[in-house]
């Protein structure tokens, strides 16, 4: 494995040692499908995804983990490496804070393991929206561990449906790839009683959209 250590100059030791044990987990689980130079160039262009703007620098490491782990799993279906049968739908806005999270919540809430869902954001935020996760726990569901992240062309590639959001022309599109666009309102800088309404009407849409896909809602 190549000195990961070498592509950043300026992290801590402990941020040098967490890149180094993600990158033995990433290699552990694809290393039957790609070389450990696409694992570590995945993981590398994921932590510098965050690294401008991730406010807990600490949290680096995993981020870059749990993104990697997500385009190399887009990738591999893209590349018929790993069909498994299941719809995947990505769910696009400009931040990736607000609409698009709850709308992840509510899909793999009701999807179970009968699909995939997977979002991401043209301009991706700082933090999840505080009143789009306040709004969610009502409805028992925690969003409050997801974290915003931009779109990259395999985790679009690898979508049977793209849902936008609000992100217009910055969107990305592929040809082949069935787009749906929500006219939803933006929850940012909104109260949680403010945020219901957008909420549920999400909600509404996820059940129709899971019942286009012959996707048994679980509750």
């Amino acid at each position: 494995m190549t000195d990961i250590s070498a592509h950043y100059q300026e992290i801590t030791l402990d941020q040098q040692l967490a890149l180094h044990t993600a990158a033995t987990r990433l290699a552990d689980e694809f290393d039957d499908i790609y070389s450990t130079e696409t694992i570590e160039r995945f993981l590398h262009t994921s932590y510098d995804q965050f690294a401008t703007a991730a406010s807990i620098p600490n949290y680096l490491p995993l981020l870059a983990e749990r993104f990697a782990r997500q385009r190399l799993r887009a990738l591999a279906r893209v590349e018929g490496h790993h069909r498994d049968g299941r719809p995947v739908v990505l769910f696009l806005c400009t931040h990736n804070a607000g609409r698009s999270q709850m709308a992840l919540g509510f899909f793999t809430h009701l999807a179970g393991d009968h699909a995939i869902a997977w979002s991401g954001g043209s301009e991706p935020g700082i933090e999840i929206n505080p009143s789009a996760i306040a709004a969610m726990a009502e409805r028992g569901i925690d969003i409050s561990e997801e974290f915003p992240k931009p779109w990259t062309d395999e985790v679009v590639r690898a979508a049977d449906v793209v849902v936008t959001m609000g992100c217009g022309d910055a969107c990305p599109v592929f040809p082949g790839t069935r787009y749906e666009n929500w006219d939803i309102d933006d929850p940012a800088g909104l109260n949680v009683a403010d945020v219901r309404p957008i909420r549920d009407e999400i909600e509404r849409r996820i059940r129709r959209l899971l019942d286009d896909l012959h996707v048994p809602a679980t509750r």
